[in-house]
């Protein structure tokens, strides 16, 4: 009987932190304001905004999140995609506490982080941040 009860407390608390990091994966939140620079990213910064996104090679999320992020940056004139490879640059994944891919960095025109996204975000999300880090 007891190991009913360890199962079932188990399956319960396994279904709480399942809702829990649903509901925060992919939201768009202020960050600080760390500054990258060009030579941080290894590309060039876009003329309004800068797309930031940081991945892994067997990261399913991160592969709908490119995509996200690639039409976002088509669509909004002056804004650029970077996607660094996380396993390759762990200095910048240390300074910046990456913890999870993808994470999404948006930068504004100086190159300084406005919104961070941890997860896949919705383009809805994106386009509301790209709009804080223009304005």
């Amino acid at each position: 009987m007891t190991g009913l009860w360890v199962a079932l407390a188990t399956l319960a608390l396994g279904t709480v932190i399942g809702v829990v990091r649903l509901r925060r994966d992919g939201r768009v939140n202020d960050a600080a304001g760390e500054r990258l620079s060009a030579a941080d990213l290894g590309s060039e910064l876009g003329e309004r905004a800068t797309l930031v996104q940081f991945s892994t090679a067997f990261c399913q999320p991160c592969r709908a999140t490119r995509r996200v992020l690639a039409d976002v940056g088509a669509l909004v004139p002056g804004v650029a995609h970077v996607e660094i490879d996380a396993e390759s640059r762990l200095d910048l994944v240390r300074r910046l506490g990456i913890t999870r891919t993808p994470t999404v960095l948006v930068l504004d025109a100086a190159g300084s982080v406005v919104k961070r996204a941890v997860g896949q975000p919705r383009k809805a999300d994106v386009l509301a941040a790209l709009a804080a880090a223009v304005a």
